[in-house]
């Protein structure tokens, strides 16, 4: 599965890259590397089994305090 989701994004990837280039979309071309980098890197992790955080404990770590806070007033 891990080589599906690499075969996939090379292919979107030879697809978009040469026409964001032939366009002079380079801030797009940034977004578009940025985004699909982002985006394998977690279907990679994902696919080994790597436990990947998720950003909602996050906020609530942050936001917790802030609710127990208001609360108590």
């Amino acid at each position: 599965m891990l080589l599906v989701t690499i075969i996939a994004a090379v292919l979107v990837i030879r697809y978009e890259f040469p026409l964001l280039l032939k366009k002079k979309l380079h801030k797009e071309l940034w977004v578009f590397s940025i985004l699909i980098a982002f985006g394998l890197l977690l279907s990679i992790l994902q696919g080994l089994q790597i436990p990947i955080p998720n950003p909602l404990d996050w906020i609530t770590a942050i936001f917790k305090p802030m609710s127990r806070m208001i609360l108590s007033a």
